[in-house]
C-alpha cells in the first residue's frame, strides 16, 4: 500500500517535487525531512511518498515496482518532477533517465548496476549525496564517474551518521542541506 502526502510552500510554488523513501526510511526521518524542509523554503511543492516494499522481490522487480511506484506519485501532480529518492528509492533512475527529470539522489544504491548506468545515462541535472562508510551502497569509483554533481560525506554510514560522532552527524546533514539548496535552480 502506498500513501501520498502534499505539502505546499507558503509563498508561490516554483516547482513541484516527489520524495521517494528507502525500505524503511520514510520521508519523515532526518535526510528526506532536511530535504522536504529545503524544497519547501526555496518555493517547492512537495509530495511525499509512503510506502510498503513487498518482500522477496528480485533486483529487477523490485526496480519495476519502484520505477512504477515513483510514476504513480508523478501522475497528476507534476509532468516534470523533482525526483529525491534514498537508497530503496533510487531504484527510481531509470524512470528519472526516461523521462529526463532532475533528482537528488541520498545514498544511492551504487552497487546496483542498474541503477548507476541510469544515473550515469540521465541528461537532466542530478545530485548525489553519499556517505563514504556506507557497506551498504558507496563505491568511490562508481560515484566519480556518474556524471552527476557529488557530496561525498567523509565516514558517514547509510543513513549519513558517523557513529559516536553527533557533532559530524549533524555537520553532515547541515552539508546535506546546503547542497540541496545550492544545487537547486533558481525560480
Amino acid at each position: 500500500m502506498t500513501e501520498l502526502r502534499d505539502r505546499h510552500p507558503e509563498g508561490p510554488e516554483v516547482g513541484r517535487a516527489v520524495l521517494l523513501p528507502g525500505r524503511a526510511y520514510g520521508p519523515s526521518r532526518p535526510l528526506l525531512g532536511a530535504v522536504a524542509e529545503v524544497l519547501l523554503a526555496r518555493g517547492w511543492a512537495v509530495r511525499e511518498v509512503r510506502w510498503r516494499f513487498p518482500d522477496g522481490l528480485s533486483d529487477r522487480k523490485a526496480t519495476a515496482w519502484v520505477v512504477d511506484q515513483a510514476r504513480t506519485a508523478a501522475a497528476g501532480w507534476s509532468d516534470r518532477p523533482l525526483l529525491v529518492g534514498k537508497s530503496l528509492g533510487s531504484r527510481a533512475a531509470p524512470y528519472a533517465t526516461r523521462a529526463r527529470l532532475p533528482a537528488v539522489w541520498l545514498t544511492p544504491l551504487l552497487l546496483d548496476k542498474t541503477v548507476v548506468k541510469a544515473i550515469r545515462r540521465n541528461r537532466a541535472p542530478q545530485l548525489v549525496v553519499a556517505g563514504t562508510a556506507d557497506p551498504i551502497a558507496w563505491d568511490a569509483d562508481v560515484a566519480a564517474s556518474l556524471g552527476a554533481e557529488l557530496v561525498a560525506l567523509a565516514d558517514a554510514d547509510h543513513g549519513l551518521v558517523v557513529k559516536g560522532e553527533e557533532q559530524r552527524t549533524v555537520a553532515h546533514r547541515d552539508r546535506l542541506r546546503a547542497a540541496v539548496d545550492a544545487w537547486l535552480p533558481t525560480a
